[in-house]
């Protein structure tokens, strides 16, 4: 099963209700996958240098600041933090490299979720009820979106192998389906230097965008070579920097509606997801064609 929801603003003047437009979407999508829910909002770009990490934590009492304070000093540069429940939003103005390295070594049991300059991904089990109102996704403003509810099939209810799955620069990806040859993937792009931190497939297709990506791929030419490279059956929207792209596998038996305004482009698993949407009744709406991609941006 599982439920897929994006949604891209081509207004900018919209963008303060990005959050109240993707709540109602994830709530309706429950019945599709009710064990646990996440999102992956893009917001402004931080500064040059500076990078906009989420992280996570099992614990809601962890202590942050003391992170914050442990990051700065070892890095040198200043910090600043927000906390969200068992999520934490730090920005950070140091080096990739060396951001991953000092959280390795200072707190291993801390989860990185999402790094670059626009990400921010948050997630948990539970109902997308209760997941949408512990976060307050109703309050949050962005650009553009994607989120997904699972029904967990192929492993266990957990954190970790809920969606989005984060693999790059302000990379994330949600899936609906199921990968075949996801493990001999994996090990070839491990040998790549990719790494996983779960056994889901959809993880491995992250990587292997991300992947594509660092070999100087367009996402659209990443894509394209995932219809060749991923066996199986899936529906993807894939999250950018830029914006976002929607891709079924040449079968396309996984349900996929897209809506088009001159405000926005929504997409998810079933149209009573989009049915509560602005202006929704006169919106362009049609299903994905298989092994089309699809892909919308600002530039």
């Amino acid at each position: 099963m599982c439920g897929i929801a994006g949604l891209f603003l081509k207004n900018p003047d919209s963008e303060k209700d990005l959050g109240a437009m993707l709540a109602p979407m994830l709530e309706t999508l429950c019945g599709r996958g009710p064990d646990s829910a996440g999102f992956a909002i893009y917001d402004a770009t931080t500064p040059e240098g500076t990078f906009k990490v989420s992280l996570y934590h099992p614990d809601i009492a962890f202590d942050w600041q003391g992170l914050a304070n442990e990051l700065q000093a070892r890095t040198g540069q200043p910090v600043k933090h927000s906390v969200n429940s068992t999520h934490a939003l730090f920005h950070i103005a140091a080096h990739e490299a060396e951001i991953r390295a000092v959280l390795a070594e200072v707190v291993a049991d801390v989860t990185i979720m999402s790094l670059g300059r626009r990400i921010q991904i948050m997630k948990e089990t539970g109902t997308p009820h209760d997941v949408v109102s512990r976060f307050g996704v109703h309050g949050m403003r962005g650009s553009h979106a994607i989120g997904h509810t699972r029904m967990a099939t192929e492993s266990a209810v957990t954190t970790a192998g809920s969606h989005p799955f984060s693999t790059g620069r302000d990379l994330c990806l949600v899936h609906n389906g199921s990968l075949s040859n996801h493990s001999r993937l994996r090990k070839t792009l491990q040998r790549e230097g990719i790494d996983f931190r779960t056994d889901n497939d959809t993880e491995v297709a992250a990587g292997y965008l991300s992947w594509r990506l660092q070999q100087g791929l367009t996402l659209q030419e990443a894509l394209e070579a995932s219809l060749q490279d991923l066996d199986g059956f899936f529906t993807f929207a894939v999250g950018t920097a830029e914006g976002f792209a929607v891709l079924r596998d040449p079968i396309a038996c996984k349900p996929a509606v897209l809506a088009e305004t001159a405000d926005y482009v929504a997409m998810a698993s079933e149209y009573r997801a989009l049915a509560g949407l602005p202006g929704i009744e006169h919106a362009r709406l049609w299903e994905p064609e298989p092994a089309v991609i699809y892909n919308w941006s600002r530039s």
